[in-house]
């Protein structure tokens, strides 16, 4: 016969629905992907969630969403909620990483060997 749990596991589905209050996304306009940076602006107060004043420790540097994740020991879908809430909030600062840097026009570049050799 199988009992039930007598208390909820770290992992537990019901555990997530209750951080991210239902819900499967950030509360936030901004687009929040795997490599996004994020500062803490200050400390966890008492009243957050634990798992947001943890994220807020983390990221006294910034730190990627995956590296929040792999860290606080959550799904990144949950630590995108968390964040958005914190982004919400005011609590933290959240920027895109900078983009790679676009290779100039093959043409251009053949054109500025072709001089150089001609030097």
């Amino acid at each position: 016969m199988n009992e039930p749990p007598t208390s909820w596991e770290d992992s537990s589905p019901e555990r997530l629905y209750v951080i991210t209050g239902g819900r499967s996304g950030p509360s936030t306009a901004v687009h929040l992907d795997l490599v996004t940076l994020v500062v803490a602006k200050g400390s966890g107060r008492p009243e957050m969630q634990p798992e947001q004043a943890a994220i807020l420790r983390m990221c006294q540097s910034p730190l990627s969403v995956a590296e929040i994740a792999a860290y606080a020991g959550l799904p990144v879908s949950v630590v995108t909620v968390l964040v958005g809430d914190l982004m919400a909030a005011q609590r933290v600062y959240v920027r895109p990483p900078v983009p790679a840097a676009q290779l100039p026009d093959l043409a251009l570049i053949e054109a500025v060997i072709d001089g150089l050799q001609k030097l």
